[in-house]
């Protein structure tokens, strides 16, 4: 592993019967770069991602923040220690307001408990804080409006500013612009790009869009029937004979 990794798997691993997901992975990531994961579908891509971010539990490995060993900790411990998730559907409170559910996010991360009535004055730190993750995501103009009712667009928007509101160190992304419109993909893009150029965070990304991948990642890795294949510069990985097999399904894939 290297010594200035953020985050780090070693030999991470899942069963499910007699299926192997996630085979033996290890993978190291650095603060202030983007790291794509890519593969196939039925890779272990999002089943990665799971057990980095404790929606899972590994049948073997370690998962390490900092060099500190996260495996046995669960998703809401290692949200609070630093691992922050936007997953594949919009994860929200659909019937409280923008304004809310990004104001709750604050809250957690101050540890000021999750008291959905509590607000005006004694909250007013709060929601200030709130408003400006609003601005940075450009929701701030439908702060008050109910999340059921905002199109998919903006919920996928919110979510990013949920992320930011809990400032994790390490972010990741599951295919964050799944079901979004041509118009909507844009936003969400330049909301990575951005977080990205700030050169503070770790950032991971799942994303099935090559030309997205390309524009992102600073490294890609890939992965294959559960197995890591290939870990390196993106024109260099996406040029490699194993992903143009694995992933591109040019010829007759040699590799497992």
């Amino acid at each position: 592993m290297q010594g200035d990794a953020a985050l780090a798997t070693e030999g991470l691993t899942i069963r499910f019967g007699g299926h192997v997901a996630v085979n033996n992975v290890t993978c190291s990531f650095r603060p202030g770069t983007l790291t794509a994961i890519v593969g196939p579908n039925g890779a272990g891509k999002t089943t990665y991602f799971n057990l980095i971010s404790g929606q899972l539990r590994a049948s073997a490995g370690r998962v390490l923040l900092n060099g500190r060993d996260v495996t046995r900790e669960g998703a809401a411990a290692r949200t609070q220690a630093g691992i922050g998730r936007a997953f594949q559907l919009t994860n929200l409170f659909p019937e409280l307001s923008v304004r809310e559910n990004i104001r709750l996010a604050v809250q957690a991360r101050h540890r000021r408990g999750l008291n959905l009535l509590s607000m005006a004055e004694s909250h007013g730190d709060l929601i200030a804080e709130a408003d400006g993750y609003l601005e940075a995501v450009s929701m701030a103009h439908r702060a008050d409006a109910t999340v059921a009712l905002l199109p998919h667009g903006d919920q996928r928007k919110l979510e990013v500013g949920l992320l930011l509101a809990l400032e994790p160190e390490v972010m990741m992304f599951d295919e964050p612009t799944a079901g979004m419109s041509v118009d909507e993909v844009p936003v969400i893009l330049d909301l990575i790009a951005r977080i990205r150029a700030e050169g503070k965070r770790t950032v991971l990304l799942v994303e099935h869009k090559m030309d997205v991948v390309r524009s992102l990642a600073d490294r890609i890795v890939v992965l294959h029937n559960g197995y890591l294949v290939a870990d390196g510069d993106p024109a260099e990985v996406i040029a490699s004979p194993i992903v143009q097999e694995a992933y591109l399904g040019v010829g007759a894939s040699q590799h497992v």
